[in-house]
């Protein structure tokens, strides 16, 4: 019984050959993984733009902050299930790439919105060496995410000229939209497509070999 613990410990478990989703240099796997996951979120994305307009005329200004967080979704899916350096920053540049291809009237300063939302959402993971991938760090994720884009769009839209109360509501609304719309409902929905078998393979299979790692 105790050589079955032994077996079993940690230490054995790191010493054992890692697979190639735990190692450093990304696999033609992940790669085409994380190609899939920012081609079919910026389709999303695209489709959430419409919701947008349409709910523009009810919510007003705050539209934008209360719907913000799904754009973020697609980083903390793909680093959920990916776990390796730039996952969640190549998820949002790829998204914004194929959404200008797509014809995304916003144009090229889209690449600059991804470049932002991409550095806030990789943040986190960032300082846990990448090695951390509980809720709590999926929804800093997002919460960083929408902390970054306020500062991006406060100088892009001049919100200091707005009333500080509509500018503390908007930023309230969205942090919170991206920790719900962007960290949870991201994770549900990596949790949901990963319970299907078509991610078996990638980082996510193997968390028992990650110290730190447990969801």
């Amino acid at each position: 019984m105790s050589d079955i613990n032994s077996a079993n410990s940690p230490t054995e478990k790191r010493s054992r050959v890692l697979p190639p989703a735990l190692r450093p240099q990304w696999t033609v796997r992940e790669t085409v993984t994380l190609a899939i996951i920012g081609v079919v979120f910026a389709f999303l994305y695209l489709g959430w733009v419409q919701v947008w307009l349409v709910l523009q005329s009810v919510l007003g200004p705050l539209t934008m902050d209360v719907l913000m967080g799904f754009w973020f979704s697609g980083s903390v899916f793909a680093a959920w299930l990916i776990r390796k350096p730039g996952a969640a920053f190549g998820t949002a540049m790829l998204t914004v790439i194929v959404q200008i291809i797509a014809g995304n009237p916003s144009g090229a300063i889209l690449l600059l919105t991804g470049l932002v939302q991409g550095a806030g959402s990789e943040v986190p993971f960032m300082l846990t060496r990448w090695k951390r991938y509980s809720w709590p760090v999926l929804i800093a994720s997002g919460a960083c995410t929408a902390v970054f884009s306020f500062l991006y769009t406060w100088f892009r839209f001049s919100y200091w000229e707005l009333a500080g109360g509509l500018v503390l509501a908007m930023f309230v609304i969205r942090v919170v939209s991206g920790m719900l719309l962007g960290a949870v409902l991201g994770r549900l929905l990596a949790g949901a497509v990963h319970r299907t078998g078509v991610t078996s393979g990638l980082a996510v299979d193997y968390v028992d070999y990650q110290e730190g790692s447990a969801e």
